[in-house]
């Protein structure tokens, strides 16, 4: 395993986008070894900086020392003609920049794609929005949970006749897009290897959910279906959902095949319900029961119990874990899911390790989310070779 070399090592991205889609492809790439430096307001700098749970420094949540990580920072006043030279001189040297401000605004600036790729032609911009660079609704604000909404995922999120809950963690759609946008970037930096050529990523919020959906597209478009929430279950397998156990927690079977069924009927002792029940039409077509047979089964003994069981006959089978239960999980150890980082002033802070998980070049968690503008005379002193008299000059005028 050569950890000296990283897949990403070499490419410069500057992340001027806030909170998770954009910044989370810039974290993606910066886990693999690539030169990240986090481009930010200096009036606060990304808000995302105080969301969540506040730690010892007032400006670094536990939020943003998990999703800025491996990302230095500069402040950076767009807004001003000094400012966005500044950034037309730091996109001279860069490979990719992530953004994902409104459609319009870098152009409001006078940093447009058309601006940028000429002063660059070998640059990578990946745009983020909620609607994508043009459409009807291009103009419109999206955070994560209009993307679910629009994109067709909260329909289906619920039980049958009842309110749309939030489909997992609010922040779901701005992660699927954030790992789109990187693929997107790869993609991108691919094909100008080849070529020479940069090119714009357009990825809006709405469309990363939409892409998920399963076989709603097609089949709609042949038989005019329209896929409702299913509760815990779904339509198209029996059993095959969430079911509650005797400890007052729950598990979670899938049983997609008849074969998956015939081993869960031998780990409940249950011949008589494969003899009556052998076929999924059947299956289906006698829902209610075959969820109550194992329903009471589950809720007979303990969720260990009950997994072990499952386990033993090789049924796809889980807890429905808190977050409490993931820490507990050897799984989860042995895997190495979960890494400690030292953070001065804060203190030890656990966090999700890198995934994928690469066999020769794998990526790793160096630090978490900077402080505000740690990298400023790095990167404008280094860079740019500003001297230490314009360095003072521009942060009295609110540039950097």
């Amino acid at each position: 395993m050569n950890q000296s070399v990283k897949p990403m090592q070499g490419v410069r991205v500057l992340d001027v986008a806030t909170f998770i889609a954009a910044p989370h492809a810039a974290t993606i790439l910066g886990e693999f070894g690539a030169e990240v430096i986090k481009v930010e307001n200096p009036k606060g700098g990304d808000p995302w900086r105080r969301f969540g749970t506040a730690t010892e420094k007032p400006d670094r949540s536990l939020a943003w020392l998990t999703e800025a990580r491996n990302k230095r920072s500069v402040t950076l006043n767009l807004r001003t003609p000094e400012g966005a030279e500044l950034f037309k001189h730091l996109v001279k040297d860069t490979d990719v920049v992530c953004e994902n401000f409104r459609p319009g605004r870098l152009e409001g600036w006078g940093l447009g794609w058309d601006v940028l790729k000429e002063i660059n032609p070998g640059l990578i911009l990946l745009r983020v929005s909620g609607y994508g660079q043009d459409g009807p609704y291009r103009d419109r604000p999206g955070f994560a949970r209009i993307g679910h909404a629009v994109g067709g995922l909260t329909h289906l999120s619920g039980l049958p006749g009842e309110i749309p809950v939030t489909p997992g963690s609010t922040s779901l759609g701005d992660y699927i897009t954030g790992m789109y946008g990187a693929i997107g970037v790869l993609m991108a930096l691919r094909h100008r290897d080849a070529t020479g050529e940069g090119q714009m990523v357009d990825m809006a919020l709405y469309a990363s959910v939409f892409r998920v959906l399963d076989e709603m597209v097609p089949r709609y478009a042949r038989t005019g279906y329209v896929r409702e929430p299913e509760g815990t279950g779904t339509v198209n397998a029996c059993p095959h959902g969430h079911f509650p156990c005797g400890d007052g927690t729950f598990m979670a079977i899938a049983c997609t095949t008849d074969k998956m069924f015939e081993r869960l009927c031998a780990a409940m002792e249950r011949s008589d319900l494969l003899v009556a029940y052998a076929d999924q039409a059947k299956r289906l077509a006698a829902r209610e029961t075959v969820t109550a047979e194992v329903t009471a089964w589950t809720s007979s003994m303990p969720r260990a119990e009950a997994m072990e069981h499952c386990v033993a006959h090789d049924v796809p089978s889980g807890p429905i874990n808190s977050v409490a239960d993931i820490f507990a999980d050897p799984h989860f150890e042995a895997r190495g899911d979960m890494v400690a980082v030292d953070v001065p002033g804060i203190g030890e802070v656990v966090v999700p390790a890198v995934f994928p998980r690469l066999s020769e070049t794998p990526g790793e968690v160096e630090s978490l989310g900077p402080a505000l503008g740690d990298a400023n005379e790095e990167v404008y002193g280094g860079w740019l070779g500003l001297s230490d008299e314009e360095l003072v000059l521009l942060k009295d005028k609110g540039i950097i």
